[in-house]
This record gives structure tokens, sequence and C-alpha cells, in this order.
């Protein structure tokens, strides 16, 4: 069965939000921290950690679940973030993924 996410990147603690949905979070998690788009907003504010995100079976609940995030104030944000991951850590740090390797 497929999965839809919905997460949060950031560039650091109380730094810019980026709030995404995909239906592959390792291969878009990877796109943002090799910059694969360099204008793209993540890019351009190095948003490339990983500290927040939500797992739907639905791509329609997980793309309401998104467009309801944007709409939040940046505090009920922190809120839920810090619910997870009090210190924003980069959650996709233990994917075994090897970024450099990857930029070659």
């Amino acid at each position: 069965m497929k999965h839809w996410y919905v997460y949060i990147m950031s560039n650091n603690k109380d730094g810019v939000l980026y709030i995404g949905v995909t239906d592959n979070i390792e291969e878009r998690v990877k796109e943002h921290k090799l910059k694969v788009y360099p204008k793209s907003f993540t890019a351009k504010y190095n948003c490339d950690n990983l500290i927040y995100f939500e797992e739907f079976e639905n791509g329609n609940d997980a793309e309401k679940r998104e467009k309801s995030f944007k709409k939040w104030k940046r505090d009920w944000k922190i809120e839920l973030i810090e619910e997870m991951n009090f210190s924003w850590s980069d959650l996709s740090i233990n994917w075994n993924l090897n970024y450099n390797k990857l930029k070659k």
C-alpha cells in the first residue's frame, strides 16, 4: 500500500519552515538536501532538515492536512513540531542515505 506524507523542513531551530506533501518522503527529502531544484524555496533558504512528518494512507487526506498546516499561525506549527521533535533534530539523519555520494 502506498503511503503519503505531510512534512516540514527547516534550516535551523526556530528558522524558516517549509511544508510539503509527498508519496515518497525519502526521495523528496533527498531532493531538498541535494537542492535538485536550485531556484526552489527550500534551496533558497537552505531548508534541508526534516523536522516533522505525518503519514497518511490517502493522498487527499494528506493534501488537506498540508493546506490546513499552511493556514496555521507559526506558533501553532512550532508547538506541533516540538511535541514530536523538541530539539528540531533532522529526522532523516538515520535513514542511511549518503548524500555526499549522491552529489557526485
